[in-house]
């Protein structure tokens, strides 16, 4: 018997939505709830295919990795009544699906509402018991852990888990931190000029101190050089004055031929002397013979 082609397409479909409506799968990242009648029947379901009645069972999915909740920045208040602009994120997953469905229905969103609020609120007890110092650098560890440790708690009876709470930035308002810069510009001035007192003063007292000990070692120096001088014209002296008093009219020709050198360095020097000067005695007198 021939079967038409039209009744094989008719039955292909039939079969395709009897399939569509009492198989489903559940994936490696998910986690499956089958509910019938607004009733969860069955959960824990492993990654695979799985059956269910059509039309009276209805099959929720959610995701089972970690999310991430990238909050808005929000104002805060320091203990110091100082304001400050908070960007924060939250990392969270689900770990009881079907307290996560009865209590929040699987509406994600709605879950991000509810994790806003009670993460802002624990920022906000945070900041506002400590000053702007310690919840920037001080006890900014102890902050997030605490706040991840009481998140958990409020958020237990949703069927969630806060893994983590971060603070990317905080800053200050723009008219508070225009302030704060022109101050911190006025404090790095005065540093600036302090230090360039102080080193204008130091370069004063070195330049001082070099020329305090140029002045001695020259002083030093000169009265080295006079005393190396003196001692050595006295040696001079001493040794010619023993050389010259072994012939004592040698060393008067000697010495009046070095008194003629001097006067008669110059042609161009004249001398007015009378013809009997003892200045001449070696010109018109020779010099007696060494026997």
């Amino acid at each position: 018997m021939r079967i038409h082609p039209n009744v094989l397409a008719i039955g292909g479909v039939v079969a395709a939505l009897f399939a569509y409506s009492t198989l489903f799968v559940v994936y490696q990242t998910e986690y499956a709830l089958k509910v019938r009648f607004g009733r969860v029947i069955a959960t824990g379901y492993e990654p695979g295919l799985h059956l269910k009645l059509p039309f009276m069972d209805k099959i929720y999915t959610f995701d089972r990795r970690i999310l991430t909740l990238e909050a808005d920045a929000e104002h805060y208040l320091t203990n110091e009544k100082k304001n400050l602009i908070v960007d924060s994120y939250v990392k969270w997953r689900i770990i009881d699906e079907v307290k996560y469905y009865t209590t929040m229905g699987g509406n994600e969103e709605r879950t991000m509402l509810r994790l806003t609020e009670i993460i802002g609120q624990g920022l906000r007890n945070k900041f506002g018991s400590r000053t702007i110092q310690q919840v920037i650098s001080g006890e900014r560890a102890e902050i997030m852990t605490s706040l991840t440790e009481e998140a958990n708690k409020g958020v237990a009876e949703y069927g969630l888990e806060v893994v983590d709470v971060r603070i990317k930035k905080i800053e200050l308002p723009k008219e508070v931190s225009t302030s704060v810069y022109q101050r911190m510009e006025t404090e790095r001035e005065r540093v600036a000029r302090e230090l360039r007192s102080r080193g204008e003063a130091e370069a004063v007292r070195i330049r001082a101190e070099a020329d305090r000990q140029r002045i001695e070692v020259l002083a030093q120096s000169q009265r080295d050089a006079n005393t190396i001088r003196g001692e050595g014209d006295a040696q001079a002296t001493k040794i010619y004055a023993e050389a010259f008093s072994q012939d004592q009219e040698f060393y008067r020709l000697y010495r009046s031929l070095e008194a003629y050198r001097a006067t008669f360095a110059d042609k161009s020097d004249i001398l007015v002397l009378e013809p009997d000067s003892e200045f001449f005695k070696y010109f018109k007198q020779p010099v007696p013979a060494v026997p």
